[in-house]
């Protein structure tokens, strides 16, 4: 696959595409549904780059949108193969939340909310394989091992040159206290995590447990941000058994709100920076 070709970032522009096409004629998806013979579902699908969408898809949708330009037709026929290839977390085989992966391998910038474990990106491998281990207790070894270097491959994003991700983290203290496989494994994580925050583009915020009650008591969640004006921003909420994506402007909106709150809330990046270091002076006794 060329290096260019993000799969679920072009499943995502093309089905955009084809929801704009759909308004122009305004046509709602079930009338859609009803001229090709599928399911509204499978339309919705489609628009929403969920699922891979196949070029005699495209061709067809085209004819019921009577898309006249064929070099529109072409660029969304091409859209659509690329979007079929395989993204390099593919390699490791089945991974439940490869659409996000490959909505955080392409984004500009990240803005992650916290409220009990590091998150991934900072994650050490000793912290990494102890926290699978106690989260998916059922898990075999080798499934344990995947995950791990899935995690270790996506921290690759936060290195990437000359386009590093920019990571701005709201880190919950329970994250900090809450300890993950032994006291040598938390203070290694934390000392690495105080590293990490030295990087120019990575910012921690720590929100410490006399912040009271926040905007953050729903859970983790995640704000991804890309450089192409045609990428809307995401919200995204991890769930056990599937995931939630949040992409309409006013829930968008409504979540960075909230970010800006939590990081009012939460110590500055110098009294983070200390705080962190001071937690692992105490894994360190």
């Amino acid at each position: 696959m060329a290096s260019n070709v993000n799969p679920t970032v072009r499943r995502r522009r093309l089905g955009q595409e084809l929801r704009r096409l759909r308004e122009l004629r305004g046509m709602t998806a079930e009338e859609v549904a009803e001229r090709l013979l599928v399911s509204q579902s499978k339309i919705s699908r489609l628009e929403n780059g969920r699922r891979s969408i196949s070029q005699r898809d495209v061709r067809d949708l085209c004819g019921v949108y009577e898309v006249e330009d064929q070099r529109v037709v072409d660029s969304l026929m091409e859209m659509a193969r690329d979007s079929r290839q395989q993204g390099w977390w593919h390699a490791f085989g089945d991974i439940p939340y490869s659409v996000y992966i490959g909505l955080e391998t392409d984004a500009e910038s990240l803005r992650v909310y916290e409220p009990q474990i590091v998150t991934g990106l900072l994650q050490t491998r000793a912290y990494a394989e102890a926290l699978v281990q106690g989260a998916l207790p059922e898990t075999s070894p080798a499934d344990i091992e995947k995950r791990v270097q899935v995690r270790m491959r996506r921290q690759e994003r936060i290195a990437a040159e000359p386009n590093p991700l920019r990571l701005w983290l709201v880190l919950d203290e329970s994250a900090l206290r809450r300890v993950v496989g032994d006291r040598t494994v938390m203070r290694e994580q934390l000392e690495y995590l105080l590293d990490m925050t030295r990087l120019p583009h990575v910012t921690v915020q720590v929100l410490p447990f006399d912040a009271g009650a926040h905007p953050g008591l729903n859970g983790q969640y995640a704000i991804l941000e890309f450089a192409d004006a045609a990428d809307s921003s995401v919200v995204y909420l991890e769930g056990v058994t599937s995931d939630l994506y949040l992409e309409k402007a006013h829930d968008v909106q409504k979540y960075a709100v909230m970010y800006e709150h939590l990081r009012a809330q939460s110590l500055s990046v110098d009294q983070s920076r200390q705080y962190i270091a001071d937690v692992a002076k105490e894994y360190a006794r």
